[in-house]
């Protein structure tokens, strides 16, 4: 898979690739780690939306990267910009698997991808679908420097999950304090 390389201190986020696969289903049997990505799902179904991600790099040239760890090589999870049909909004998402978490990977990749979605894609607005008991992701946007607009509603097979969209304009984005 081609695609855009993003490089950051610490990482490196790219097209998903085939050896992610691995530690994407360790990722989505975890029930913290899933729990607000749709469930525990086994093998067999994460294979089916690892594929989606794939096939939407390989379709629309937009998807969430692949984050992996500059030192190691270790993927530490998804995040990147995304549109799926009847998406609420321009989303940039995360998911990090549970050995990634609370290691400031998920600001650090979100960060590179916003800058990606605005200063490469174009974007003019960008959301972050997040359940209103996700605390961790709500951290994680206000770090961004992300606002909550309330209540969105996702497409089907989604739209029983609530979520909040939580975002940005770009001119907000660029406006944001650097740290």
């Amino acid at each position: 898979m081609t695609g855009p390389v993003l490089q950051t201190e610490r990482l490196t986020l790219r097209p998903i690739a085939l050896e992610d696969f691995p530690r994407w289903a360790e990722m989505m049997a975890d029930p913290e780690a899933s729990r607000f990505l749709g469930g525990v799902t086994p093998p067999a179904a994460a294979w089916r939306g690892f594929m989606t991600m794939a096939g939407a790099w390989s379709l629309t040239g937009v998807s969430m990267f692949s984050v992996i760890e500059r030192d190691t090589g270790l993927w530490l999870g998804r995040i990147g910009p995304w549109k799926p049909e009847g998406w609420p909004g321009t989303e940039v998402g995360w998911g990090l698997h549970p050995d990634a978490q609370g290691r400031g990977y998920g600001l650090e990749a979100a960060t590179a991808a916003l800058d990606y979605a605005f200063d490469v894609l174009g974007w003019d607005d960008v959301i972050h679908c997040i359940d209103p008991d996700n605390t961790p992701s709500q951290r994680l946007a206000e770090g961004l420097g992300a606002k909550n607009r309330g209540r969105t509603q996702l497409p089907a097979p989604l739209s029983e999950f609530m979520v909040d969209a939580w975002g940005q304009s770009r001119a907000d984005w660029k406006a944001r304090p650097r740290r």
